[in-house]
């Protein structure tokens, strides 16, 4: 039996997306110990996942804390891993790499530099979706996979039946208006309006809620949706999972939500303005899918969401704007 590392930092939509190549590690290494490397945000939500046997905390403290950096390198080493797989695939990472296994190859550490297609350079690789980039890190160390491209986060989620009980709300459309105060250019205005036009039509029949993360309680409060809260607190991950994995309808900007809605199942869609790309960040799915105009067009945005058909009553979920 080997011990196996997969390392990955963060952040929220990217452990999502992740989900189905840690599936795959696991299920490519079933007689080995797979361990877990990341940092204080995720390290209790990976204590979940049922692929995973061991997380170790990295504090990310910066490189030229050489103290940190020596225990920390002497943590790992204690392991004596067979096999990383970088799944981050950051500066930071390549760094450890450089320290640990300095003149290793894919056979040892796995990431998309070692696996980089001989074609291709790295600024062209990166143009292709995230699911495809992990497919290929993932095939070219010599694993099947089955799930990479379709990962599946169900396993975040909890019993959140207390909030439910407490909100009473049993039939509702999820709304994530909300976006990092260094990316506005993720964020849309109208959601209010969407929510009239959502109210006008459907009257009471479904609650319009909304679950904003910790620095954006206050923001909530001029949002026309009930903010559902743990005891005043923001939802934790898990929390936050299982709310929008049984959700009628999700409505989300490009943001760490709306990640967890495509890979949850969700039925919903996500807007984008011109940062990126639905593809590359591997957002679309059966269920879920978005809305992509350029920066000009983003005031003008509510116009393609007035038209929209039943989308909660009909089969498809296509929209153009």
């Amino acid at each position: 039996m080997s011990n196996i590392l997969i390392i990955k930092h963060g952040s929220l939509g990217d452990i999502a997306q992740a989900s189905g190549a840690i599936q795959d590690i696991s299920e490519n290494h079933k007689n080995d110990q797979i361990f877990l490397l990341t940092t204080k945000a995720y390290f209790d939500l990976f204590k979940k996942n049922p692929f995973i046997h061991e997380v170790i905390l990295d504090k990310r403290l910066p490189r030229y804390n050489l103290i940190y950096l020596y225990f920390l390198m002497r943590e790992l080493k204690k392991y004596k891993f067979s096999k990383v797989f970088d799944l981050q695939n950051s500066s930071r990472t390549t760094f450890y790499k450089n320290i640990l296994f300095p003149k290793v190859d894919k056979t040892v550490w796995s990431s998309s530099i070692t696996t980089l297609p001989s074609d291709k350079n790295k600024e062209e690789f990166d143009k292709i979706s995230v699911l495809e980039r992990f497919d290929h890190q993932l095939k070219e160390s010599g694993l099947n996979t089955s799930h990479t491209l379709k990962p599946d986060f169900s396993w975040a989620a909890t019993d959140i039946s207390e909030i439910k009980n407490f909100y009473k709300y049993n039939k509702y459309i999820l709304l994530f208006p909300f976006c990092s105060p260094h990316l506005t250019i993720k964020k849309w205005p109208y959601y209010n309006k969407l929510i009239e036009l959502i109210s006008d039509r459907y009257g009471d029949e479904y609650k319009i809620l909304t679950a904003p993360g910790p620095s954006e309680i206050n923001e909530a409060k001029d949002i026309n949706a009930l903010a559902l809260l743990d005891n005043g607190r923001a939802l934790d991950i898990s929390q936050l999972t299982s709310l929008i994995k049984n959700s009628s309808f999700v409505v989300a900007n490009d943001t760490g939500p709306a990640h967890i809605s495509a890979h949850v199942g969700a039925k919903g869609l996500t807007l984008f303005g011109k940062h990126t790309t639905a593809y590359k960040v591997s957002i679309e799915r059966e269920n879920f899918k978005a809305i992509e105009v350029s920066e000009a067009q983003c005031d003008e945005l509510y116009t393609p969401i007035e038209e929209m058909p039943n989308f909660l009553t009909s089969g498809t979920i296509f929209f153009t704007a």
